[in-house]
């Protein structure tokens, strides 16, 4: 049978939202679905997704999309995916469990290392070795390092989710599930609960694949410029392999409550005095009619989706919580949810959070919306849909979520694409005057009786007792064992460590395709920069095609500011946007930002100038609009920064509560990026003012502030003002300007007349002292893993910096550290950066169970790389993934910024240049040299880990500082 006759086209349809052609296939063998999209986008996408719904809370969807991952029958290496992000130019490359489904995606610019990907990726799928040692690792074992020592669990997995479970918003989102579908498998952890991985075996796991991971079961993605005939070649092999079978994976609803529901739980915390939080959650239609997911896209945008919108304002001032909680609105599942409400809340006091949330939906529901808030919500839902911005995210993974929502479940998998009709619909009905939005306020949640209230309580001794429970777990597993099982069990953990670190056979690494290094352009991609003087302020502009979108960066220049003053700036950056001006409330702010523009979002940036030893530090304002409406976004970023209101007390704490709340939600799920902060703080004055800006030096002050707004609140708006002044100047404000050329003819004149008003004051910049700090420092938090950073400051011994050493960095993390800190230590993740601007390089851990022992591979990194011994294949690949991470695929916007940050910090293109060919020449050398280098400044390295207060003081000693 022909190609053409394996594939049955069922649809296609011209999606002209972006451009798109596309065709939906049924496989004639096996009854696979392949969706083929064409667009003019080089940054291409392959994605295979199983339905795969859990049978327990073990996490056996997600052990297995971690094992499936750990070698296959063609590419019998212990982790082909790590080779891929050794040596590939892929612009994403990864696998994600949902409660559902699991879907295995890859993308890349490139051709051939697309289909490369593709190729270890479906071998993967279909054909996976699944030992029992990759179980073992990924999942759970028992580790015993000798007869007589205590016996542990580990677990790439099991550490994972232990991490997640230590966080309570997760916890929190997790359980909101679980209460509006108690019956299905919503009502399972996908990911897994610590406490019942440990019940997983390696049969059930193979059985689990041989079930699920079938053609018959798969939804297939192809998204890109790449020829769809080929598309269908290449898959044709792979899927007739195999006989169609019905693999019994539908996803059943849940029957609808009689009535609402109200539970309780708690969570783990070390601080006696934590609030709580409480959620309240709502069944909604399925996601299949995609109709419904729009509307129900747009209601959550009116609802909660700006500072300005009616329930998330009512909660925020009602004062009884710190900030919003839940997970707003998900759609990722057979059926939708709402999920919103209060974190911080007294615990007597959880009760109004409800019945002011349910007096507020029904005053909208009576009253009506304001027209004002649902046009702002129609603009910026259509404006997100049509800019499909995705960050480094590649667009095409987006649009394969989001259709996959309605074709995972046998629906139309092209209607979540094709939202300009149902969107345009709306607008009509709300239009003509029906209360479109208010009807549904009324269906959805105020007469729904499929509802759950949910609050979570702060339990200090919540975490004593799991680990109790876990450790007679354990005490229980190793009284059942002889003396013969325990000797067995301490040389199986000693043969399963030795696996992890012993070398791949080299002929089955070569059989994982690659390209080669000539395929490789010796010439760097330039983002296209004119250096401009208007009205007295300097400007660049990017002439670079955005699709008809303008979009302005205002960058205030940072180091004019004390260093008392430098935590107040990502506050201020709120206030600009969140406060409203002397002419509008912030609602109505909040309300002419949405209806006239694409947004506008505070930024910092900082960073040291290249071969200085000064920082670079900037408050940006980060504006977007239709070229049409670049007008009314110079007049919004005008008034903002003119007038907007620093004198409004509440308004202003409430911000300063929610930027308080929100560092305290991230530190235990993003514990590696504040310890990496902390510990790089006393380097230079950019380390040091990105931790004092957004580290826990921030957190003390968020803490500190709100206490002095209640005390001497003239004095906290005295420093608001003083710093908006000193910002305000237009000898230090740079302008950042990305769209074509017509646009920029047609704006400058307007830039010329905002920033002609815009006072010129003297360039100053007052010395920033960085102190003395301990060399190991603790952050104690109530979680069960570690994320532990040590930096190494490479100008120790006069190290200078090559593109070469970027090579080796990356051949650390992808190698040495996933080697030793994840796969031997059971660490979630392991990382290297090398900042070649300040000459420092920083190792992280991440949902870690050791604490020294990983500090220890850190330190053993110098010694690794001075003694390192590389084949041609090998220094190759390290070669390949380093160009990968230079040439990353950016859009429009972020060519722009990207643009303004290497300026700013002195990053020109000829040192660029020099660094792509010196890392296109990478050799053996260049390690050693890296190698000696971290050895010299290794003594000088500064330690700081989040982690438990009794795990850190057994190590750290008397440096140890508690922020949760």
């Amino acid at each position: 049978m022909s190609v053409s006759g394996s594939f049955e086209p069922l649809r296609s349809e011209s999606i002209e939202e972006y451009g798109a052609e596309a065709t939906l296939y049924r496989h004639t063998r096996t009854g696979a679905e392949v969706m083929s999209v064409r667009v003019d986008d080089e940054n291409k996408v392959f994605g295979i997704t199983f339905r795969t719904p859990p049978p327990d809370h073990t996490g056996i969807a997600h052990i297995l999309e971690h094992c499936v991952l750990c070698g296959s029958r063609s590419y019998p290496t212990k982790e082909p995916f790590v080779e891929l992000l050794k040596g590939s130019l892929q612009t994403f490359l990864n696998a994600f469990t949902y409660p559902d489904k699991t879907c295995y995606p890859v993308a890349s610019q490139n051709l051939q290392d697309f289909y490369n990907l593709i190729d270890v990726y479906l071998d993967a799928v279909f054909y996976p070795l699944l030992t029992v040692e990759a179980f073992e690792q990924e999942g759970w074992h028992y580790e015993l390092e000798a007869p007589d020592q205590p016996l542990s669990f580990k677990g790439v997995v099991f550490n994972e989710m232990k991490g997640v479970y230590s966080s309570p918003d997760s916890v929190l989102i997790e359980q909101a599930q679980h209460s509006l579908f108690p019956d299905t498998v919503y009502g399972l952890d996908s990911g897994g609960d610590p406490s019942r991985i440990p019940d997983l075996t390696h049969d059930q796991l193979v059985a689990f694949h041989r079930r699920f991971y079938h053609p018959s079961n798969s939804r297939i993605w192809f998204y890109g410029d790449d020829d769809p005939q080929k598309r269908l070649e290449y898959l044709e092999p792979w899927l007739s392999a195999f006989e169609a079978r019905h693999p019994d994976s539908d996803v059943p609803l849940q029957k609808p409550f009689d009535a609402p529901r109200r539970m309780e739980h708690r969570y783990r915390t070390d601080d006696p005095h934590a609030k709580s939080f409480v959620a309240l959650n709502w069944a909604l239609p399925s996601p299949t009619d995609a109709q419904s997911a729009l509307h129900a896209t747009i209601l959550a945008h009116i609802l909660i989706g700006t500072p300005a919108s009616p329930l998330r304002k009512a909660l925020i001032d009602s004062g009884l919580g710190e900030d919003l909680c839940g997970c707003g609105l998900e759609t990722h599942a057979r059926q939708m949810f709402f999920s919103t409400g209060l974190k911080g809340v007294e615990p007597r006091r959880c009760g109004e959070v409800e019945a002011l949330a349910r007096r507020t939906l029904e005053r909208l529901a009576s009253e009506g919306i304001e027209a004002a808030t649902v046009e702002s919500s129609l603009n910026t839902v259509e404006f997100t849909l049509r800019e499909n911005n995705t960050g480094s995210y590649p667009r095409g993974l987006s649009l394969m979520l989001r259709s996959l929502t309605s074709w995972l479940y046998g629906g139309d998998p092209f209607a979540p694409l094709l939202f300009a009709k149902p969107l345009a619909d709306v607008r009509a009905r709300w239009a003509s005057g029906e209360p479109f939005f208010e009807k549904l306020v009324r269906a959805w949640l105020l007469d729904n009786p499929h509802h759950t209230v949910l609050t979570l309580h702060a339990d200090p001794e919540l975490g004593r007792q799991l680990d109790e429970a876990e450790k007679r777990r354990l005490d229980e597993a190793r009284a059942g064992l002889t003396e013969d099982q325990l000797r067995e069990l301490a040389a199986h953990t000693a043969a399963l460590k030795a696996r992890q670190t012993a070398p791949d056979d080299p002929a089955a690494l070569a059989k994982i395709p690659r390209l080669s290094v000539k395929d490789l352009p010796r010439r760097n991609k330039n983002i296209p920069t004119a250096k401009l003087i208007v009205a007295k302020a300097r400007a660049l502009h990017h002439d670079i095609f955005t699709n008809g979108i303008f979009y302005l960066d205002v960058a205030l220049n940072v180091r004019a500011l004390s260093p008392g003053q430098l935590p107040y700036v990502p506050l201020l950056g709120r206030c600009l946007l969140e406060t409203g001006t002397t002419r509008e409330d912030f609602v109505a702010l909040q309300q002419r930002i949405g209806s006239r523009t694409g947004g506008i979002v505070p930024r910092t940036f900082s960073s040291i100038v290249r071969e200085t030893d000064s920082g670079t530090v900037w408050l940006v304002l980060r504006g977007k609009a239709l070229d049409a409406q670049a007008a009314d976004l110079i007049d919004i970023l005008r008034d903002v920064l003119f007038h907007a209101r620093l004198d409004l007390k509440t308004r202003i704490r409430q911000l300063a509560a929610e930027e308080k709340a929100r560092l305290e939600s991230d530190l235990i799920p993003s514990g590696h990026r504040f310890a990496a902060l902390r510990a790089r703080a006393l380097y230079n004055e950019s380390d040091y003012a990105a931790e004092r800006m957004g580290g826990v030096s921030y957190l003390v002050f968020l803490r500190n502030l709100i206490a002095e707004i209640d005390a001497n609140w003239p004095a906290v708006a005295d420093a608001l003002e003083n710093i908006r002044s000193l910002l305000l100047n237009r000898r230090t404000m740079i302008f950042n300007v990305t769209c074509s050329a017509d646009t920029w003819t047609k704006v400058e004149p307007l830039l010329e007349e905002w920033i002609d008003s815009i006072p010129e004051r003297p360039d100053r910049r007052p010395p920033w002292p960085l102190n003395a700090a301990p060399a190991f420092e603790g952050l104690a938090v109530p979680a069960t893993v570690h994320y532990v950073a040590k930096v190494y400051d490479l100008r120790v011994g006069a190290h200078a910096f090559r593109g070469s050493d970027l090579v080796a960095a990356r051949f650390l993390r992808n190698g040495y550290l996933w080697e030793r800190v994840r796969m031997r230590g059971g660490a979630y993740g392991a990382f290297c950066s090398l900042d070649h601007r300040s000459g420092l390089v920083t190792f992280s851990s991440y949902r870690d169970p050791n604490l020294r022992e990983t500090i220890e591979v850190f330190d053993q990194a110098a010694e690794f790389l001075k003694q390192i011994e590389l084949d041609k294949n090998e220094m190759e690949k390290a070669i390949i993934g380093a160009i990968g991470d230079l040439d990353q695929h950016m859009l429009p916007d972020a060519r722009g910024y990207a643009a303004l940050c290497r300026w700013l910090a002195n990053d020109p293109e000829p040192f660029r240049q020099r660094m792509r060919e010196e890392i296109l020449d990478a050799h053996v050398d260049d390690f050693r040299l890296l190698g000696e280098a971290l050895r010299q400044a290794r003594e000088y390295g500064r330690v700081a880990a989040v982690g438990s207060e009794s795990s850190l003081s057994s190590v750290v000693g008397s440096s140890i500082t508690r922020v949760l």
